[in-house]
């Protein structure tokens, strides 16, 4: 098939680039909730996000002699192809992850019934030794203190434990930071999560916050928050306890969360 021998152009073509050697910027934000007051913690520095149609754009800067629509499908259709295998208890090498399924939930006793209110299947992904190679080659480029001070290490979700993954609807949420305190008047202030195929904004309601430290913000996901992929928000004019700011300062979490 000329898309399946397209992709695998496509595929060579970026493995045989002379690209320049991978370098990230780390930042470095405090981390008040230990004993220690000079604790920090380090954040890699986004500085762009791409999509599939920036990936094949890069790929015909390098070889103009590539088809951007015939790439594009045969991803799709390799991508609905995997998509279908794992639903059914695959495990799937594709694109730089090893994909398989894993169960949420306890079984109790005698009791082996699957019960949707307790149980639920996610998909565990491990990047291949390809991509750790490629990260564990990066040079590094410590910048210190970052200029910005807001900035979220984790989000934890109190239902299942997951970190950096999953939100439950109706359950807890325990983020950790630096100078994540909601505060100040402006509306624009609080939590939102973003749905990333929709890029609508949920905003949790201010009486679902439960913890509000400059470290440490705890609160409930809303009950009705529907599935999907979510990015979270947090907007605050929050700089220290007798400091806000004039603007709000929004800052995004890096991380996808899955509902």
């Amino acid at each position: 098939m000329p898309e399946i021998k397209n992709l695998l152009t496509f595929k060579n073509l970026l493995i045989m680039a002379d690209s320049p050697k991978s370098n990230v910027v780390v930042e470095l934000y405090d981390l008040a909730i230990t004993e220690r007051k000079d604790d920090r913690f380090g954040r890699v520095l986004t500085n762009r996000s791409l999509n599939e149609d920036d990936l094949i754009r890069i790929a015909q800067e390098r070889r103009t002699d590539l088809n951007a629509t015939s790439l594009k499908s045969t991803m799709e259709i390799l991508k609905e192809i995997a998509k279908e295998q794992i639903a059914t208890g695959a495990s799937v090498a594709f694109g730089l992850g090893y994909f398989n399924l894993s169960v949420n939930g306890v079984f109790y006793g005698d009791d082996f019934r699957w019960k949707p209110e307790e149980h639920s299947l996610s998909v565990r992904v491990t990047p291949t030794a390809e991509l750790r190679n490629a990260v564990g080659s990066a040079t590094i480029t410590m910048r210190g203190p970052a200029p910005v001070g807001t900035a979220i290490s984790t989000v934890t979700d109190v239902t299942s434990g997951e970190v950096n993954t999953r939100l439950t609807p109706g359950g807890g949420v325990n983020i950790i930071g630096s100078r994540i305190r909601i505060a100040g008047d402006n509306p624009a202030n609080g939590i939102a999560l973003i749905n990333q195929a929709t890029s609508e904004a949920v905003k949790v309601p201010m009486t679902s916050i439960l913890a509000n430290d400059p470290s440490i913000v705890t609160f409930v996901v809303p009950a009705g928050l529907a599935a999907g992929d979510y990015k979270l928000q947090v907007t605050t004019q929050f700089s220290t306890a007798s400091i806000l700011l004039n603007e709000p300062r929004v800052y995004l979490f890096d991380y996808v969360l899955t509902v």
